[in-house]
């Protein structure tokens, strides 16, 4: 009887560290979001706002490596509806690799502007790979956004990367970004699924996976003022 006990007791501390990891997530996307949409003239652009079917945010994303390097990070994705309303937040994965001399380990903060429908079926249906299931681009900021390139104007998707402080466009091929279940499970209940989570169909949502899309709904009415 003790036995199970100390088992009961040690599931139940394994799954609460687990599900604060997720808010902690969580929390750090939102900071992300914050620092990067209130940066003047250094945000993501107000009409490519506007015009998102979708907005991924991957906060320490880890790039390491010594000759064949890699990326890892964990975030959220939110999308938008047809009534113009961003929905509850899924988790996500982005991995990586490169082949190249570098040496060391840098941590970066992501964000992903998808601007097609294909890119937000492509994410409903698990993962799809950057630049290969869908185009990607350096993605403008600020003001420079009217100046955009043609290869930029025809891309999926607009990806940006914030290392010590600046904020810009970078080019993220290969990359792959796939629905963490793990995570969604833990924080939703058992058995959700990533379109059940954009439609509305989960309950009881943590504040702070709330907050996010509440900024997020916040920047778009601002930038559309």
């Amino acid at each position: 009887m003790r036995a199970l006990l100390t088992l009961f007791c040690l599931c139940t501390i394994g799954a609460a560290s687990a599900g604060e990891t997720e808010l902690k997530r969580a929390r750090e996307a939102v900071r992300v979001l914050d620092e990067i949409m209130q940066a003047p003239d250094r945000r993501v652009p107000s009409n490519l706002l506007n015009e998102a079917h979708a907005i991924a945010v991957i906060p320490d994303v880890i790039k390491a490596g010594l000759v064949v390097g890699g990326r890892r990070g964990h975030g959220l994705i939110v999308v938008k509806g047809p009534d113009g309303t961003w929905s509850n937040p899924s988790f996500v994965t982005m991995t990586g690799g490169s082949i190249g001399f570098q040496v060391g380990v840098q941590s970066t903060d992501v964000v992903l502007v998808f601007r097609s429908q294909r890119g937000v079926d492509s994410i409903v249906h698990g993962k799809f790979t950057l630049g290969g299931d869908a185009s990607v681009a350096a993605g403008p900021v600020g003001r420079s956004a009217q100046a955009s390139t043609d290869a930029q104007l025809k891309a999926e998707i607009y990806s940006y990367s914030r290392a010590r402080g600046l904020f810009a466009g970078v080019a993220l091929d290969g990359s792959v970004l796939a629905i963490d279940n793990d995570a969604n499970q833990i924080v939703y209940g058992d058995g959700v699924t990533p379109r059940r989570i954009f439609e509305g169909g989960v309950g009881n949502v943590p504040e702070v996976v709330v907050d996010f899309r509440d900024r997020l709904e916040e920047y778009t009415a601002k930038s559309a003022d």
